[in-house]
């Protein structure tokens, strides 16, 4: 009533703010993280997520990877941040450690494929061809910097001649 040329404040959207402010106490993470993705992508963090350090996780991850809500909330309901960084490699012990904990956080623990309808005894070229039949849910799962090369894609080593079955490259 204070200010009837303002707009947005809903009780809803007031409740929001509120638990906005008791989720975020340190201003800087509301300047720094909180005001650089919109607001409903901060209402659905508020919504879905409990964890101060999952909110600040996904609240990056949006902004690295310009998510859509959609996407968002996609990311959130099949727990990346629990599979991000977990597959097992020996990059600790090859790499020097700023490549190591790239190639690292490149990796997940387990990929979601429930998109792609396979039973449980599904063959190679099962997986692969619904894997290029759902190519953009696939690269979403990937992460952010995947691209999409080929299918039974040729290389020539020591004029040995080999196929891939699919070729990704990551642009990191």
């Amino acid at each position: 009533m204070e200010f009837p040329e303002m707009t947005g404040f809903s009780p809803r959207n007031l409740k929001y703010m509120r638990s906005f402010a008791a989720a975020y106490p340190d201003e800087a993470i509301v300047h720094q993280l909180g005001a650089q993705i919109p607001w409903k992508h901060n209402c659905t963090i508020l919504d879905k997520i409990k964890d101060p350090e999952q909110r600040i996780w996904y609240i990056q991850k949006t902004i690295e990877n310009s998510w859509s809500r959609a996407v968002l909330v996609h990311q959130i309901d099949s727990d990346l941040y629990s599979r991000q960084g977990g597959a097992l490699t020996n990059f600790q012990a090859v790499l020097p450690v700023p490549q190591s904990d790239l190639a690292q956080s490149l990796l997940k623990s387990e990929y979601n494929l429930d998109f792609l309808n396979l039973h449980e005894k599904a063959l190679e070229r099962d997986l692969e061809r619904a894997l290029l039949e759902h190519m953009q849910k696939f690269l979403l799962e990937l992460g952010v910097g995947f691209a999409f090369v080929g299918s039974q894609y040729r290389l020539e080593v020591d004029r040995d001649e080999f196929f891939t079955d699919l070729l990704f490259y990551h642009l990191g």
